[in-house]
């Protein structure tokens, strides 16, 4: 038995920037003028999934308090958006890494279709914002049973 899975475009984009990210941390780390112009930005990571008739946003959020979050909806857009404030004395000189990231930030995404955004339910707990929101049925992922069939015996014939 097989089961067809959703394609879901916009992960290969997060796939493709976490790379790209990496290579540009992997180059500019080396230049330590360089790598805080480049690097200095923080954007948080995201994940979506259903589960339980619900959508649901994990964000991650590390050393922002929760006060420091804007959560708004707009249609089917959620935007978040905050800033994460550097830590860093810029009088000390005696650092050997400096690889945190800071500043303002903001995602936005679409919501899937059926995403009832008249009831988000928000929480932040450890550096991960979580947002909960219900789903009607019909947007729920679907299993499609495919019925394989037995070739045809006398073979294909040659175009």
């Amino acid at each position: 038995m097989f089961a067809l899975k959703k394609w879901e475009p916009m992960k290969e984009f997060t796939t493709i920037q976490r790379e790209m990210d990496e290579l540009a941390r992997r180059f500019f780390g080396s230049f330590t003028g360089l790598r805080r112009e480049f690097a200095g930005e923080f954007t948080p990571t995201m994940d979506c999934y259903m589960k339980n008739g619900q959508f649901i946003v994990h964000a991650e959020l590390p050393g922002i308090e929760a006060k420091d979050v804007d959560i708004s909806i707009t249609g089917n857009l959620l935007t978040i958006r905050g800033e994460r404030k550097s830590v860093v004395d810029e009088k000390k000189t005696d650092y050997l890494f400096h690889e945190s990231s800071f500043g303002s930030f903001e995602r936005t995404m679409t919501l899937p279709e059926g995403v009832d955004t008249g009831k988000v339910h928000a929480t932040c707990k450890n550096g991960v914002l979580e947002l909960t929101m219900p789903t009607k049925a019909e947007a729920l992922p679907k299993k499609v049973k495919i019925e394989i069939e037995e070739g045809n015996k006398e073979g294909r014939k040659a175009a």
